[in-house]
């Protein structure tokens, strides 16, 4: 399982996201950056700091 946790990104933000598949987590950081934090437009460079901060899960359920 791969985790995304967006307050490595945007201090202070709590919201994290997990999937099997890395690009189903970089898609879903994607939108919540949309969403969340009014990023209409998000870069290459900024995909590419999410895979960086894609980590796997340290549970196993």
């Amino acid at each position: 399982m791969k985790v995304f946790r967006c307050g490595t990104l945007v201090p202070g933000c709590s919201w994290q996201t997990s999937a099997e598949d890395e690009a189903e987590v970089v898609h879903r950081a994607v939108a919540h950056l949309r969403s969340a934090h009014s990023e209409s437009v998000v870069r290459e460079t900024m995909v590419e700091n999410i895979k960086q901060r894609i980590r796997r899960s340290e549970t196993t359920a």
